[in-house]
């Protein structure tokens, strides 16, 4: 039923008439309705194939919604929610039988796997990796619009906004440093331009060595040649103690004898929502004081 036949069946309960009805009268109906849909949406069960969307539910306080994910929800697998398979390959068949009323997904997942959930008519929703801090923000505010916690997502993102904008100033009157963001080890591969993990660096008054390139995938000697002032490693587990190492075993590298090469957790770091991103700004900022 469309918002305006909802409208329609309200005033015909209500046992008024479109003459009956002024501005204020509609805009009382209006609430009526909202206020109701907002309801349905905080009963709506939920499938998340996301591990950051999965986050992201809990950090609004929806957790009761979720009623199954992937096997790399840690948050939502640990809470004991149905497995209905990786980011990647889904049980279609268990998605279905959950009887979810929303099913949300990044772009990773399988697009026929996605188009077949859509076709058992349920409501399916892809979320693209943001390319900004910005983006986050809004893709969080509107799945925060599909599962009726609007208010909730707007509230973090303010608070968001405020704490980042804080981290900023405190790099306004200090040299711009050049940094290398590492996200993988074989190959070697770096946060590119117009992804939300660039305005890490950005953020933090840095400039990344990386800026301009096109693919993601470097070697080892790029890196030795821009001669970095910092190095952040995102956690791969014991391989990015590894690249630590190897790292620290090049003296002549501004970052090793500045001490600025560090390692940041991938689960927080690599999470696209607003609270891990704050939390990886911070975490940075304690790096670098």
């Amino acid at each position: 039923m469309s918002f305006l036949q909802k409208i329609i069946s309200t005033i015909k309960n209500l046992h008024l008439s479109f003459n009956d009805l002024n501005s204020t009268k509609i805009l009382v109906l209006i609430i009526i309705l909202t206020s109701s849909l907002a309801v349905n949406a905080q009963n709506q069960r939920i499938v998340s194939l996301a591990p950051s969307l999965t986050k992201s539910i809990y950090y609004m306080g929806a957790a009761d919604q979720i009623v199954g994910c992937t096997s790399f929800c840690n948050i939502a697998k640990n809470d004991k929610k149905e497995i209905v398979g990786s980011a990647v390959t889904i049980n279609i068949e268990k998605v279905i039988t959950l009887k979810p009323d929303l099913v949300v997904a990044s772009a990773i997942t399988n697009p026929e796997t996605l188009d077949l959930i859509r076709r058992a008519g349920i409501e399916t929703k892809v979320f693209i990796t943001p390319a900004n801090f910005e983006i986050l923000c809004a893709q969080f505010q509107e799945l925060g619009n599909l599962i009726g916690r609007s208010q909730k997502a707007a509230s973090i993102i303010n608070r968001t906004k405020i704490e980042v904008e804080k981290i900023k100033k405190s790099y306004k009157n200090k040299i711009s440093q050049q940094i290398f963001f590492q996200l993988g080890a074989r190959p070697i591969f770096t946060v590119l331009d117009n992804t939300f993990m660039s305005d890490y660096i950005t953020f933090s008054g840095g400039e990344n060595i990386s800026s301009g390139l096109s693919k993601g995938t470097i070697n080892r000697e790029f890196v030795l040649m821009k001669n970095p002032d910092v190095i952040i490693i995102v956690n791969m587990g014991i391989v990015a103690e590894e690249e630590k190492k190897i790292w620290e075993s090049y003296p002549h590298l501004n970052a090793v004898k500045n001490n600025k090469v560090f390692i940041i957790e991938s689960d927080m770091a690599s999470t696209p929502n607003p609270p891990d991103f704050l939390d990886t700004m911070k975490a940075i900022q304690k790096e670098l004081q």
